[in-house]
């Protein structure tokens, strides 16, 4: 369940406004992400970048004094999505930089996390072994699913062409939702 902040309800057009006001907020520490911002430009979505404390991405509402919104609300503590461009790359997450990625979870304490895997058909190619590493399917799958009881941690798994599409619905619902 979500926790509301806003002690105003708003109508369904002004929920529309906010909607269409949604920022998606980029880690300064996020590289490789070309596909997403093109997404985003493309589709004239406003994006910004900001250090984030975990995840990847996550979003915020600009000022909208009409709507009672004062200053910039930043949504980055409740919800972000955490980019892989591979399962390759995650399972040197989980075995190489296992605490670092392990320390991000925890700094997410209780929010609302994704982990995004780009360039994998799915969860087959994690049993199947269609990654470049040593790491075996079973402790590969043991450690996801662990991570995704212990921290809440939801895993979706996407081709690149569509990761900017996602971020931005997966943030638009859940603000939706905020706002009712």
């Amino acid at each position: 369940m979500l926790a509301r902040k806003f002690a105003y309800r708003y109508t369904k057009s002004e929920i529309k406004k906010l909607l269409k006001s949604l920022t998606v907020l980029i880690d300064t520490r996020e590289q490789k992400n070309i596909h997403i911002r093109g997404y985003l430009d493309k589709n004239c979505i406003e994006h910004k970048s900001k250090k984030l404390n975990f995840g990847d991405y996550s979003f915020m509402l600009p000022e909208n004094k009409e709507l009672g919104i004062m200053r910039p609300i930043y949504f980055n503590d409740q919800v972000a999505i955490e980019r892989k461009a591979s399962l390759t790359e995650l399972s040197n997450n989980f075995t190489h930089d296992r605490t670092q990625f392990e320390n991000e979870l925890i700094r997410s304490n209780g929010s609302k996390l994704i982990l995004m895997v780009e360039n994998t058909a799915g969860y087959d190619d994690i049993i199947k072994h269609n990654y470049s590493t040593n790491y075996k399917p079973k402790s590969f799958l043991a450690t996801l699913h662990t991570f995704k009881h212990r921290y809440d941690l939801d895993t979706v798994f996407i081709k690149p062409e569509l990761a900017g599409n996602y971020i931005y619905y997966s943030f638009y619902y859940w603000l939706r939702e905020y706002l009712k």
